[in-house]
This record gives structure tokens, sequence and C-alpha cells, in this order.
């Protein structure tokens, strides 16, 4: 007899086999490294102090076992939606009434993104927060990213993801529930917002779908800004300009030839600078850790999520999500449910308020904050968190 894998199966991450720990710092030791950049800044990627003082902390001091155990104490489950493994985090809360909300993270991400969350999401009271804004919280790892399984054939792009999430929270046995996003986590949300399943109650973004498609179109196209922009959306404007035409190299090889990225699955060093190259604001903030300097991310929190996906050799099959895409990541895609949004400031694609009501006519909440980057959850947790509780506030019954 035959067992039903789509049942939700419990998840422990078995501990690494010491001899992969062993042979990863041993590749690490063993990097073949080029000459330092001649340039004085990062323009023309990732500088060699940075990823030489990187991968000395890697080699030496860096300790897997502890996000291990910081895993493996968190309830971890697994179950097949169309034929494939997805693993999750489901995490209830002990608060009446508590509101279901799956968080799904992005490139260059994992489950290890939003960690930091899952106790002020889950357990307010701890955190200052009222009761009534606890949520019970399911964290999935995306196909093809960390403990999920790696699809193998096509058609597990964003919008395929979406409905996925939808079952998966049925299945949990979630009749209404909201849903929240960064990165690819944001397009996921926003899709879901547009295919709008009767269990969502709404959506809450902080890398919103919100830049107008002309106006996103003439930023690809180098165009100079439109006369009829404001001064907010002029800024948006020059800042997607800049992210087009410098910043999302990596998107344009990933979205064309993911497969050909063989040196990131097999040099340690590689998937690293790799992964470290995502936006120049996240970079400058990585990059200061790695000089001594302290911020919202530590050195343990970078290579936490570079060793995971190197530990479960998904730097390829994370990639394939971008052949996959068709969609534009950052402009209007037609969400007609309740959406909150927030815009931090060093967020890869700004969002003026202009903006956010024009993409989302029934925008429920948007809130510009003073600090913050892309990855959001990760590096600012608190400020995130209240977030996500003002944001879906007005949807509790």
């Amino acid at each position: 007899m035959t067992a039903d894998k789509t049942v939700i199966r419990p998840f422990h991450l078995n501990a690494v086999p010491e001899a992969e720990l062993t042979e990863l710092r041993r590749r690490i030791n063993a990097t073949r490294w080029p000459e330092r950049e001649t340039v004085t800044d990062a323009s023309q990627g990732v500088q060699l102090a940075t990823t030489q003082a990187l991968a000395r902390y890697w080699a030496t001091d860096y300790d897997w076992r502890k996000i291990e155990a910081k895993l493996n104490a968190l309830p971890n489950f697994i179950t097949e939606i169309d034929g494939l493994d997805i693993h999750f985090i489901h995490v209830r809360s002990n608060h009446d009434n508590a509101l279901p909300l799956i968080v799904t993270h992005g490139w260059p991400g994992s489950i290890i993104e939003q960690m930091k969350i899952v106790d002020p999401l889950t357990n307010p009271t701890a955190h200052g927060a009222s009761a009534s804004d606890a949520f019970h919280l399911v964290i999935p790892s995306m196909p093809g990213y960390g403990y999920s399984g790696k699809p193998t054939t096509t058609g597990w792009g964003p919008e395929h993801i979406a409905r996925a999430w939808v079952v998966l929270m049925k299945r949990l046995g979630y009749t209404k529930f909201v849903a929240q996003g960064g990165d690819w986590g944001a397009v996921i949300t926003d899709l879901m917002g547009v295919q709008a399943p009767p269990e969502l109650l709404g959506i809450h973004t902080n890398m919103p779908g919100a830049v107008p498609v002309d106006i996103d179109k003439a930023a690809f196209s180098g165009a100079p800004a439109p006369s009829s922009l404001s001064a907010d959306e002029k800024l948006a404007y020059e800042r997607l300009q800049f992210v087009y035409s410098k910043g999302v190299a990596y998107g344009y090889q990933m979205g064309l030839r993911p497969q050909t990225l063989y040196g990131i699955a097999d040099s340690p060093v590689g998937l690293a600078a790799y992964f470290l190259d995502h936006d120049a604001w996240s970079y400058a903030l990585i990059s200061r850790v790695f000089a001594g300097e302290s911020e919202g991310l530590t050195r343990d929190d970078v290579l936490d999520n570079i060793t995971i996906t190197w530990l479960t050799n998904t730097a390829i099959s994370g990639a394939r999500l971008y052949w996959e895409n068709k969609l534009s990541y950052f402009n209007v895609k037609g969400v007609s449910i309740p959406v909150a949004v927030s815009a931090f400031p060093d967020e890869i694609d700004l969002c003026p308020r202009s903006w956010a009501e024009r993409a989302y006519p029934r925008l429920i909440h948007y809130n510009k904050l003073d600090k913050g980057g892309h990855f959001a959850a990760w590096e600012q947790p608190q400020l995130f968190s209240e977030e996500v509780r003002a944001g879906f506030r007005s949807l509790r019954k």
C-alpha cells in the first residue's frame, strides 16, 4: 500500500555529516583567487577584500550546527503538492483568534530570512504588542530552494507557486488567511492577490509591484524621467533605472541561462560572491559586517543563508525560477483584494504612496519607513513585525 504523500508529515533536518562540513572548509581554503578589482568601489562587483574576509570567517569560525539546531527547534513539516515535496515551518500561536499568515522568502534566500519574525508574530505579547495581533505562521521553502523538492520539469513559475500556497494553507485547515512576501515572495504574494482565492483576505508586501506599466517600460529602456512625475516618483524612477541598468545582472543571467552557472554549484566562494551581489544597498550593509562594523545582519546571518544553499545543492534549482518567470518584477499586476504596503527606504524599487494607491485599489495600509532595505524581515525584524501587525489589523474579525 502506497503512503499518501499529500498528508502533512513532520520533517527533521538530519545533521549534516561532519565530513561534508570538512569538505566545505577545504573547498573554501582551496579557492583560486583573482586579483583585486581595479577601482576603489564596488562598481566592478563584490570586492576581493570583502570576499576574502567572508571566506576566512567561513572556513575558521563559522558554525553551521548553531543554525541547524535553531531550525530543528521549530516545527518543520513536508507535504507533496502537484508532485513536488514542499517543506515549511508551521508555528501556531497560543493566542485565541490568531490570524493564519503565509510568508514567502525570495532569492538568494531561504526560510532563514524569516526566522527572526517567528516569535514576534506568533507571540506578540512577549514583544510589546497585543494578543489580538497574533498570527499562526506558515513559512514555506520555495520549490527548488532549501529543503523543498527540486522541480524536474518546467512549469514551476511564480503563478504556480501562488496556487500551491493556497493548497498548502487549505490543507493545513485554514479557511481564511493572509499572505506576505518580499523579493520573489512579493511577486508570488501579488499573484495570490491577482488570483484572489476566496480564502485569501488580503496581502502585505515590502517589495510592491506598483510601478505603472508605462513608467516601468521607460525605466527599462533608459529613457529620461517623464516630466509629469512628482519628486517622490522621480526618485523612484531613477532608482528603478539604476536597478535595470546596473543592479540586476544576476536576474538576466539566471533568466536566460541558469544551467550555465556551474561555478556557483561547485565553488562555495563563487556561490557566496554571487549571493552577495544582489543589490547595491544590501551589499553595502553586508560588506560593512565583514569589515568589522555592526549592522542589522551579522556574519552568521549572511553565511547561514549561503550555507543552506550549499549544503542542499540548490544554487541551480533556485536559479531556474528566473527562467520560469515571464512577468516584470516591479510593475502593476492587477491585485483586486486588500493590500498593505511597507515602503522601506533601501528597497531596490521605491514605492511612492501615489503609485501604491494606483496599483492597489483596495490599499488598506501604507507606511514609508525611515530605515530598512530589501531583506526587511531579516534586517529589521522588529520594524517588519510591527508593519505586518498594522497592515493586517483591519482584516481581523
